[in-house]
């Protein structure tokens, strides 16, 4: 009993569990007696007071590990005689009695050890040891409960002094019960001094608002509320609970008090520059409901304001085409995050908007998407652009690849950077052109003209229609016309020039024949005119002196003087003759002309000659040459004229004379190309105008080539002239047209009425 009120009184541990086990030992007349008590891996030994127990770290070692090794509700256990003799006693003891202490759920407390001369225990004592120990058991399980709730109180109030927020508690009577350090110091002030000041006290810090004697308190019968105060300088986050006091009459109010000062200013600031960005930021839910969204998004899908575009579900009305989203999700599903991703809406009136997203996918635990963000851009008038900037690139490209003229662009240093498809189609390789300089192309004696050209251009100003000769795609040389003109860059500097050709060879050649024509024609008539005038003289010339040769009067040294004056007249004659051929050549006479038969035949007519001086003639003649439609004397006479100036060129040269002849047919047109290995053509330019000629006098009148040059014409065809690439000998090159169909048949039908 004395045991009970004692473990009732007691407020320390430590001096219980001593006086403990010296009620112990005397109850169970032993010599000394000690109590263990665990804690965890930690073990506490508290000895009965008056006697020294055992002392060497053996005697501990040995004691502590039978009390913990114990398995029964208590055992007796030899005591080592070292142990014996080092206590303090008159009589050794033989034996050590370990008694567990155990709780109620059998947790092992401690353990009650005692040293006695008897070994063994009457059932007395056992009982005495049982309620002995349950004793012990009871109060080590108070005092355990005790001090945790000592621990627990002491921690609670040092978690709430911890916590940085603001926390007051006050009762129904609106006064302060308990405050945390931050408060306090907040206030400057220590927790306890703020202890029964009435709530109002603490207006000072914020309000929430209301008429209540408590800044904080809004509505007294909610349980829980939360809301926003304010100073003049702070922002407060006020969670309020009310729970049940210590009696049934009374209850606690806990406020704590967040500031969220800089968490507004930090929300300010982002809204700010949430609405201040130009590009459309949106927040959405994956079903396409919009959480938030800037003033940019609100403006780009054409709405009057944040919160219509919040209200309403737009998700169907912003694809024009409902299958678009299934594949925007798609993707994001699979991706998690869309770059650059190009998609079409519809604004509110219903417009197309075109935009460029960024999206980000937020996954919850289960990888499942719960909201989308994105930043958009609006393309739209870039797009737009773009479709007419391609229209005019295509417009552009479709022009420069059809047009007939060349079109090149020049860097600064002249060469070619850029070359149209016309380019290409006259024959000229990439590989020549890209890269290369233009003026090689230029012939030599021309060069000066277009770099002069080139650096005008250059210089801002633009040439046109400038007339060069340039080497064309199969080496030869052409005439063109090159129109330059400047580009400029942003800084409005010259940075390129844009060259433009156009062959005109063939419209020189034809204006060449056709001035030609005009001279000759005008020469044809003047000619006509002349030998008219001058045969009438000739013929009493001619008369007169044959009247003298046969008078007999005449001397004989006068009539050899007549005989030459009658020889030069006649020769005079002939040459007026030859000018009337020229002038007033007779009609063609229009029938079927077999060229090679012509060839053959006037060929035979000077073989003689060809064959005596060594000339070799070579025949090329095309198989199946069609007919042509003409008069067979006059081609002769032409075919005849070229052979006999062929013959003499060759005969000039001093070499061993070659003449070749070929024929193939060109389209409508049947060439006869005459080429020898003569002394040339002194002027190709010249060589068809009446009375030029390269003989010596009195071997030619210079008409020969003018008449040819009128009969081929008169046919419907033309003749050239060229010097031979090699330098030896000239080309002489006629065309004449083909028959028509109805020419052959004119023919035939002429054959058959014979």
């Amino acid at each position: 009993m004395d045991l009970a009120v004692e473990a009732a009184q007691s407020r320390h541990l430590s001096g219980f569990l001593e006086q403990f086990a010296l009620r112990a030992t005397r109850m169970l007349d032993a010599s000394w007696g000690a109590v263990v008590v665990y804690k965890g891996r930690d073990t506490e030994f508290h000895e009965m007071p008056g006697k020294r127990g055992p002392t060497s770290p053996f005697a501990a070692e040995w004691l502590l590990s039978n009390a913990r090794e114990i398995r029964n509700e208590m055992e007796t256990r030899a005591l080592p005689k070292e142990i014996a003799a080092s206590l303090d006693s008159a009589e050794e003891p033989e034996t050590a009695v370990f008694v567990r202490i155990a709780s109620s759920n059998k947790e092992k407390l401690g353990t009650l050890c005692l040293f006695r001369k008897r070994r063994t225990l009457a059932a007395e004592e056992k009982r005495l040891l049982r309620a002995l120990a349950s004793h012990a058991a009871l109060s080590l399980e108070n005092f355990q409960r005790f001090s945790q709730l000592e621990r627990s109180k002491r921690q609670w109030v040092e978690d709430i002094d911890a916590i940085s927020d603001y926390i007051v508690v006050h009762d129904r009577s609106w006064r302060i019960a308990r405050t945390n350090r931050s408060l306090a110091s907040y206030l400057g002030v220590p927790p306890v001094a703020l202890v029964g000041e009435a709530m109002s006290s603490l207006r000072q810090i914020a309000e929430a608002g209301s008429d209540l004697p408590c800044p904080f308190c809004r509505d007294t019968q909610r349980k829980h509320e939360e809301y926003v105060a304010a100073s003049a300088d702070r922002v407060f986050l006020i969670s309020t609970s009310r729970t049940p006091g210590a009696t049934d009459d009374d209850s606690r109010t806990i406020h704590v008090l967040k500031d969220i000062t800089d968490r507004r200013e930090a929300e300010r600031r982002y809204r700010e520059l949430f609405d201040s960005i130009q590009e459309g930021l949106f927040f959405a839910t994956p079903e396409g409901r919009f959480l938030d969204v800037n003033d940019a998004m609100v403006r780009m899908l054409g709405y009057a304001s944040r919160e219509e575009l919040l209200r309403s579900d737009v998700s169907p009305h912003l694809y024009p085409a409902p299958e678009a989203r299934e594949k925007f999700l798609a993707a994001l599903a699979e991706k998690g995050v869309l770059r650059n991703y190009e998609e079409t809406l519809r604004r509110k009136d219903g417009t197309r908007l075109h935009t460029l997203q960024n999206i980000t996918a937020v996954h919850d635990a289960r990888g499942r998407i719960v909201q989308i963000r994105g930043l958009m851009l609006d393309v739209t008038e870039q797009k737009s652009f773009q479709a007419q900037l391609q229209r005019e690139r295509d417009f552009n490209q479709k022009i420069l690849n059809t047009t007939q003229s060349m079109i090149l662009v020049l860097d600064t240093a002249g060469l070619i950077s850029y070359a149209n498809r016309r380019c290409y189609e006259a024959g000229y390789q990439e590989s020549e052109l890209i890269g290369h300089r233009l003026v090689d192309w230029v012939e030599t004696s021309h060069r000066a003209d277009f770099e002069a050209a080139l650096e005008t251009t250059a210089h801002g100003h633009q040439v046109e229609n400038l007339e060069l000769r340039a080497k064309r795609s199969d080496g030869s040389m052409g005439h063109f016309s090159i129109s330059l003109s400047p580009m400029r860059d942003e800084q409005n500097t010259v940075n390129s020039v844009v060259v433009v050709m156009t062959d005109i060879t063939d419209a020189v050649l034809l204006q060449a024949k056709l001035a030609h024509s005009e001279k000759m024609a005008t020469i044809g008539r003047l000619v006509s005119g002349v030998a008219h005038e001058v045969n009438n003289p000739l013929a009493a010339i001619l008369g007169f002196t044959d009247l003298l040769l046969e008078n007999p009067d005449v001397p004989a040294s006068a009539q050899e003087d007549l005989k030459i004056i009658l020889q030069e007249t006649q020769r005079t004659k002939d040459i007026v003759q030859d000018l009337l051929s020229f002038a007033r050549q007779r009609p063609v006479q229009r029938e079927l002309v077999q060229v090679h038969g012509v060839l053959r035949q006037t060929i035979k007519l000077r073989s003689y000659d060809f064959a005596s001086h060594g000339v070799e003639v070579t025949e090329e003649f095309e198989e199946g040459l069609p007919p042509a439609l003409g008069d067979v004397q006059q081609m002769q006479q032409v075919f005849l004229n070229i052979l006999n100036n062929a013959y003499d060129a060759v005969q000039e040269s001093g070499r061993r004379g070659n003449i070749k002849i070929r024929t193939q047919r060109q389209g409508e047109m049947i060439e006869v190309a005459i080429t020898d290995n003569g002394t040339g053509i002194t002027d190709t330019q010249r060589i068809f105008d009446p009375f030029y000629t390269t003989k010596q006098a009195g071997k030619g009148t210079g008409l020969g080539l003018s008449i040819c040059y009128g009969i081929v014409r008169a046919h419907g065809g033309e003749i050239q002239c060229w010097n031979n690439e090699d330098g030896l000998g000239s080309t002489f090159a006629v065309r004449i047209p083909v028959a028509t169909e109805s020419a052959l048949a004119a023919a035939a039908a002429k054959e058959a009425g014979r």
